[in-house]
């Protein structure tokens, strides 16, 4: 391994023990926004070579099951994903994965790599939410997804993206754009946030929620009904890195600016410890000794 970034789920898990339904019941590894250089390879591994740099995409599915077929593998019931009970992350020296591997590119540095998972999160987010050329955007939310929702949608053509740390009236959102969103992207999980993010979308809108909050949340229902406001969930994502990694190659998306913070895997507790508590954007670990670099 070389670089890893941490995720807020993996200091959820690391100051509560779950998320949701998923509950830790034994020690687990954390860490999934990964990548690292090829030590050795499988039998019947044909695609990849010891040296090669490459990005780990954490979710595998375990079974040709239905969402399998159907391209949707992210929400096979079976899936192996790092750093989610009972299976063990990638926030190690060394990490045995299966080759669902995809090489990075010269021009790709180890830590765009790493930051092509939570731009996935962004992209998955984008494609349920129908962006497209010319359409215009509304993020909520100004934490590393709604960042790199940010990234995605101008570079999935929106042309009129803005963003939001906090809840403002719909009305102020259609004053900065000069008009009413097609497509809000609601990223905090927030109640208050997922409210804003309904009346300010215009009718026949798109409502895309990505972050994940209380279980029960209220929500102008009805405002959104009558008004044909389509509401999508966000799981993860699924056929992504082949896009982020054509994104990050062809400079159409800059990642780098992310990262705020670099520490080595020695310092694990104060770089959890950084972003426990909110300081900067990305914080990433250094996982090779010999190989301190982005």
């Amino acid at each position: 391994m070389h670089s890893v970034g941490i995720c807020g789920s993996d200091v959820h898990y690391w100051q509560n023990g779950r998320i949701g339904d998923f509950v830790l019941k034994q020690p687990m590894v954390l860490g999934h926004e990964a990548s690292g250089r090829v030590v050795k390879v499988g039998s019947a591994v044909t695609h990849l070579n010891a040296g090669d740099r490459v990005a780990v995409e954490p979710g595998v599915p375990r079974e040709v099951d239905e969402f399998f077929k159907s391209g949707h593998y992210n929400l096979s019931p079976s899936i192996f994903f790092c750093a989610t009970p009972p299976d063990d992350g990638n926030l190690c020296r060394y990490y045995k994965h299966n080759a669902n591997f995809y090489k990075l590119p010269d021009n790709v540095t180890y830590e765009e790599g790493a930051l092509i998972e939570p731009l996935s999160v962004g992209i998955h987010a984008c494609k349920r939410a129908g962006v497209t050329l010319g359409c215009s955007v509304f993020v909520c939310g100004a934490g590393p997804i709604g960042l790199v929702s940010l990234l995605a949608a101008k570079a999935m053509g929106a042309s009129q993206v803005i963003i939001s740390g906090f809840c403002p009236l719909p009305v102020l959102v259609e004053e900065m754009l000069g008009c009413m969103p097609q497509i809000s992207i609601e990223c905090t999980g927030v109640q208050s946030s997922i409210q804003t993010a309904i009346y300010a979308a215009r009718s026949g809108g798109v409502v895309v929620l990505v972050g994940l909050g209380a279980e029960m949340t209220t929500v102008p229902l009805l405002n959104a009904a009558v008004r044909e406001v389509d509401i999508r969930g966000v799981f993860r994502y699924c056929n992504t890195w082949p896009v982020a990694i054509s994104m990050l190659a062809s400079k159409k998306v800059n990642v780098k600016p992310l990262v705020t913070h670099r520490f080595s895997l020695e310092q694990a507790v104060e770089a959890f410890e950084t972003t426990r508590q909110g300081l900067g954007v990305k914080v990433m670990l250094k996982c090779d000794k010999n190989d301190q670099n982005p």
